[in-house]
């Protein structure tokens, strides 16, 4: 699988990756994350032209997507029934999404994030068992509960890789 930035021609292929992750979401019992749209079309186009989008292709064909950047990220600034384990900077991947067609997305996605920065964020509902589990499985922590912009709840998680990774 190949990994790039999203430019805002790729916005038709996008959209569709993330019917599909709210149709495996519903299937699955998460019935209250990612719903009345969200992540709208506009909050994707800013994260690809704020440079922070990726697409996943195989063999061509867009598999998944995701939103990555180093840097804070203002809904980590108060955690709750819990603490991160250090102040230092990190990475954060937000939305992130496949088609279904292809497994392997999430893990791919947190593998080509961890080569940028040596600690990753991430957060998801505590309905999104699949997310959770993959998070668990590639070695993040849970930390607490943090609030999205819409007051809403998440777990939160953290991973830090032991080698010497640089968060730019």
């Amino acid at each position: 699988m190949d990994i790039r930035k999203a430019t805002p021609e790729d916005i038709k292929d996008i959209m569709p990756v993330f019917d599909a992750a709210r149709s495996f979401m519903r299937k699955n019992g998460n019935m209250h994350q990612w719903t009345n749209g969200y992540p709208s079309e506009k909050q994707i186009m800013d994260d690809i032209t704020s440079g922070r989008f990726y697409l996943i292709s195989n063999n061509g064909e867009t598999v998944g997507c995701f939103c990555f950047f180093i840097g804070r990220e203002p809904n980590y600034d108060y955690i709750f029934d819990g603490e991160w384990p250090d102040d230092k900077p990190y990475g954060t991947i937000h939305r992130l999404a496949s088609n279904g067609k292809r497994k392997g997305i999430a893990d791919c996605c947190i593998e080509w994030c961890s080569r940028q920065c040596q600690r990753l964020r991430a957060d998801t509902h505590a309905d999104n068992k699949t997310m959770t589990e993959c998070l668990i499985r590639n070695g993040f922590e849970y930390c607490g509960k943090i609030y999205v912009e819409d007051g809403s709840e998440r777990n939160a998680y953290q991973k830090v890789w032991p080698e010497s990774r640089s968060c730019q």
